[in-house]
């Protein structure tokens, strides 16, 4: 079940990156289900694209041969017939035309893996969102091209929305930080930022990638604790063709993607003790080969990486390189947790209530005083992103009533663990999972509170929803949704 894509042109967000479309260049969408195929050829037209859309690999090839070169393709691993995979074999013009991003089931970290190894540039898991598609095709835009006629997408303008962002973090902590992050962007020294879960340590990379001589170069993020181990490698140094099998043809990794710019390590703290190895090896020579490579790689990166845990601790345990944590620790940053710096409240919820009213098409509205009363007097255990997720439920769902716990007051000096949450209990979860399961219970009320209020007629409901019925049907059936259970 995807959180629903803006609709209208009208609604994307200024900041995005694609506000300013490219004239229809033609991108391939290969979706079998028919809500989330509308849904991503949608979006993509109010980037400027000119989607082809097919429900099967046969059609799609059907479109190829038509249509000849794309700009970059959307394919589903999950199709009836042919697989992704096997269109991602066969047609030799889909890779060869620009990047391919293969979409996985969610749990099927198998599936990722032979789509990476059969050629894939770049992957998403069900349920992915708007800004998921969006990350992942920027992600793409900056690597290499087959055809310097593929290019694609503009890179991300660092300035405006990093800027704007910055400007919400008014305590005297983050005026601190800024200060720190204004230094450090001068000296092309690496970076080592600490912070609890959802602080906005990305935020500071990005900072201080925007500050710095390198600017207007490549900023790459890599999630070391999202992607198969077995993958990670290939993905941060690329693989040569032939390095293991389904390996078709030579991929750049990320490193040589940020060649003159920036390289994001997020969760630095969940890479395996191999890799560490060779990143250190990078970090100390600047070089480093592709997996099966004979010849080493030169390339003139800046690393900052980020962690939520304690690095001197995991060093203790054997559970880190040492050598490798003195590298990275150059310039530590700490940015505090929400609950110190509670005076950004506001300004955040403000933020996100206008960047969400509009990302998913709905009337901006004012959060009521005892609203962000509330807000003020809660620990925000989740930190920023549970902030953000919390304003994304309220506005999908139009409710701005609060919940009892958050209502209730949390003493300031509480500890955090100690907080009660707005959704199920998020400890141990990842943000990208806490951020899923907060859509999928939003998603679960809406539906409920229409079938209710459409006396369980499905055809109504769905129609109510601006859904099929097929897609309604699906959905009452995966969510477990029982007549008498809509209140529940």
């Amino acid at each position: 079940m995807e959180e629903r894509f803006p609709m209208k042109a009208s609604s994307f967000d200024a900041a995005s990156p694609y506000a300013t479309p490219i004239a229809g260049r033609p991108v391939l969408v290969v979706e079998s289900d028919p809500d989330q195929r509308r849904r991503v050829t949608t979006q993509l037209a109010g980037w400027g694209y000119t989607p082809l859309a097919a429900g099967t690999a046969e059609e799609a090839l059907e479109l190829l041969a038509r249509a000849g070169r794309v700009a970059f393709s959307v394919v589903a691993i999950r199709l009836p017939g042919m697989s992704g995979i096997d269109l991602l074999r066969r047609a030799g013009e889909l890779s060869a035309s620009g990047p391919v991003i293969m979409v996985a089931d969610n749990g099927h970290s198998s599936q990722i893996v032979e789509a990476i190894q059969a050629g894939a540039d770049d992957f998403l898991r069900r349920p992915y969102t708007a800004e998921d598609l969006e990350h992942v095709i920027r992600g793409v835009s900056g690597r290499p091209r087959r055809e310097p006629a593929a290019a694609a997408l503009p890179t991300e303008e660092n300035g405006d929305r990093v800027q704007r962002e910055l400007a919400m973090l008014t305590s005297q902590q983050m005026r601190e930080i800024l200060s720190v992050i204004e230094q450090a962007a001068r000296a092309d020294v690496t970076v080592l930022v600490c912070g609890e879960t959802g602080v906005g340590k990305e935020l500071v990379a990005r900072a201080i990638h925007a500050h710095s001589p390198r600017r207007r170069s490549t900023f790459v993020k890599v999630n070391c604790a999202a992607m198969p181990r077995e993958l990670l490698e290939s993905e941060l140094f690329g693989h040569e063709r032939g390095a293991f099998t389904g390996a078709h043809q030579r991929k750049p990794g990320r490193f040589e993607l940020a060649d003159g710019g920036t390289i994001f390590l997020d969760e630095i703290g969940e890479l395996h003790p191999a890799l560490q190895a060779k990143l250190l090896h990078v970090l100390q020579d600047g070089e480093f080969s592709r997996v099966g490579g004979r010849h080493n790689i030169r390339v003139d990166v800046r690393v900052i990486c980020a962690t939520n845990r304690d690095l001197a601790r995991e060093v203790a345990g054997n559970r880190f390189r040492e050598d490798l944590f003195y590298r990275l620790n150059v310039i530590n940053i700490l940015v505090p947790p929400l609950r110190e710096r509670r005076e950004e409240i506001p300004a955040l919820v403000d933020y996100f209530v206008h960047r969400y009213s509009r990302l998913f098409n709905f009337p901006e509205r004012e959060v009521p005083p005892e609203a962000m009363a509330a807000f003020m007097q809660y620990n925000w255990p989740g930190n920023i992103r549970e902030l953000e997720n919390f304003i994304k439920r309220m506005i999908v769902l139009q409710d701005f009533a609060l919940p009892r716990t958050l209502m209730a007051p949390v003493p300031v000096a509480a500890a955090p663990a100690a907080a009660p949450e707005p959704f199920a209990a998020t400890k141990g979860l990842s943000l990208k999972e806490i951020s899923r399961r907060a859509v999928l219970e939003a998603e679960r009320e809406v539906i409920c509170r229409a079938l209710e209020q459409c006396r369980w007629n499905r055809v109504k409901t769905a129609k109510m929803l601006k859904i099929s019925y097929r897609a309604l049907l699906y959905k009452i059936k995966d969510m477990g949704l029982k007549q008498d259970s809509a209140a529940s």
